[in-house]
């Protein structure tokens, strides 16, 4: 038996062997590079000409931060997109369309400021451990539903891991709809995650449910999920957003693709930039699948935001033998990365085993995905 494979977590109170510590919080926008908006804060575009130099972008930066503004800057191949942010009375007084080098100037109009794909002018990249989320390679993340064992965990994470995932996705807190349900492994489960992460040199995803237990998660996690039941758990996402780890922000079951965007900009709004959008599945009126995937959001997000966009089909049809099908029309779609649920004995699995593939599934799978990756431009 494994060192970790205990019937009672609760005696394990200090931290995995190699696990490494708690990243530092941004509690104030001094302590981050990235803006942190105020409540009546306002954003602007300034767009440089094409010929502008590297020494007019700098002074435009340089004077905009002495103004005691926040910048965001983006460069495109031709042109540099720089966010100013700060209160909306402050910026409309100053004349940010008088710099050299500077070809337009507009107000960023929607609600989602930060989020929006004009603040930027350009996808944004986001780094989970060393697999970057966000460029034509559609990354896979894969694993378990719940981590159940370490001899479960390690089992299935050499498995995806030889198939050709990228990151290892598994719950050690899970929200459940009954309390009765199995409700993970909590720390334990954490523990067995940092094991396959060692042994596999995948980097792990996995979902925080409460406030209290992010210092906890943020000790192991490469990347904090936020459920589908958070997404509006305004408190979780602001903490999250005081973190410098990346972070999966899940559509709710009944959120529109609005609703998504103004909870993802709670997070950047803390100086979090590092937020992957991920669509799981809304309750429509069918009950043939477990939800309805929505790949209308794809599209629509891509045009929206500048963040990168991720699927998980298994949860948004919940039926195993439909999910290959909606995660190849996720790829045609314009997914940047895809989640799938993977167990080795779906059969015995404590959570959500008829909607996870099998290993062999999962591998022939990958095989197509490639394919369609290819035939849209991407690469897997």
């Amino acid at each position: 038996m494994h060192p970790f494979s205990r019937s009672t977590p609760t005696i394990l109170d200090a931290p995995a062997a190699g696990a490494r510590r708690a990243l530092p919080v941004n509690r104030t926008s001094s302590t981050t590079s990235h803006p942190t908006l105020h409540p009546t804060a306002s954003a602007m575009i300034i767009i440089t000409r094409p010929d502008a130099t590297e020494a007019q972008i700098e002074h435009i930066v340089d004077s905009v931060r002495r103004w005691g503004l926040k910048t965001e800057v983006s460069r495109g191949v031709l042109r540099v997109v720089i966010g100013v942010i700060g209160p909306e009375d402050k910026i409309r007084e100053k004349p940010l369309g008088a710099f050299p080098g500077v070809e337009s100037v507009m107000p960023v109009l929607k609600p989602y400021k930060l989020v929006s794909y004009e603040f930027r002018g350009t996808p944004s990249h986001v780094k989970v451990g060393p697999v970057t989320i966000g460029t034509p390679e559609v990354v896979i993340m894969a694993g378990p539903c719940s981590v159940e064992s370490y001899e479960q965990i390690t089992l299935i994470a050499r498995s995806v891991a030889k198939a050709g995932a990228k990151v290892l996705r598994g719950g050690a807190f899970k929200p459940r709809t009954s309390p009765y349900s199995f409700q993970g492994l909590g720390k334990v489960g954490l523990q067995f995650l940092h094991e396959a992460r060692e042994l596999t040199g995948m980097p792990i995803i996995t979902e925080v449910m409460d406030t209290k237990d992010l210092e906890l998660v943020a000790a192991y996690a490469d990347c904090l999920q936020i459920g589908a039941r958070n997404m509006q758990n305004f408190s979780l996402l602001r903490e999250v957003g005081r973190t410098n780890l990346p972070v999966m922000l899940k559509r709710g079951m009944a959120a529109s693709i609005k609703d998504l965007l103004m909870s993802a900009e709670y997070i950047l709004s803390e100086g979090n930039f590092n937020v992957l959008l991920c669509e799981r599945g809304i309750r429509t009126f069918e009950t043939m699948t477990r939800n309805t995937l929505d790949l209308n959001a794809v599209p629509v997000l891509k045009a929206e935001t500048h963040l990168p966009v991720v699927v998980d089909p298994t949860h948004g049809v919940g039926v195993r033998e439909f999910v290959p099908a909606m995660a190849l029309a996720a790829v045609a779609a314009g997914a940047d990365a895809l989640m799938l649920e993977v167990h080795h004995e779906p059969e015995r699995a404590k959570s959500d085993g008829e909607q996870s593939l099998r290993p062999h599934e999962f591998e022939d799978l990958l095989t197509r995905i490639r394919r369609v990756a290819e035939a849209v431009g991407r690469s897997l």
